[in-house]
């Protein structure tokens, strides 16, 4: 796995009433900070990425459908320089996925309804110098096919 990459196992309390699921919490080993909460989705076959960040710490949790997470550690003084991992997170595998600065990340929705990704970032969104580098998802020097592969 990507150098200071963490994931934690998220347990779901079913009952007759519905499920509950925690997240994040202070007490947690992997808990650095709180910046804000937010929620973005994808629709089904859509590519978000790639983007990483230079201060922020990302804390993924897919709550709707599944999504394809893609992570590749393009820092020059990591132990898994060059490396690749890919995470497929959300309703039949419960995790939280912790990414931390200069990792590049992206994701793909694999389902065929829309899939929704809760983000527990360690920083407040700066909307006059956002902390948010891109790259085009498709046309990039990243050593990876966002296509399927079947067989």
């Amino acid at each position: 796995m990507i150098q200071g990459v963490k994931t934690k196992e998220l347990k779901v309390i079913p009952d007759e009433r519905g499920r509950l699921m925690e997240m994040l919490r202070a007490d947690d080993d992997l808990y650095q900070g709180f910046g804000q909460v937010y929620m973005t989705t994808a629709y089904p076959g859509v590519v978000k990425g790639w983007h990483y960040h230079r201060k922020q710490t990302d804390n993924f949790v897919v709550v709707k459908g599944m999504m394809k997470v893609v992570l590749y550690d393009n820092r020059e003084d990591s132990s898994t320089y060059g490396e690749v991992n890919e995470f497929f997170l959300g309703e039949y595998n419960q995790k939280l996925l912790q990414i931390p600065p200069y990792v590049f990340h992206g994701f793909k929705c694999i389902t065929e309804e829309e899939a929704i990704v809760v983000n527990i970032p360690t920083e407040k969104y700066n909307y006059e110098e956002p902390d948010e580098y891109r790259v085009a998802p498709h046309d990039n020097d990243i050593p990876y096919d966002w296509r399927r592969e079947d067989g």
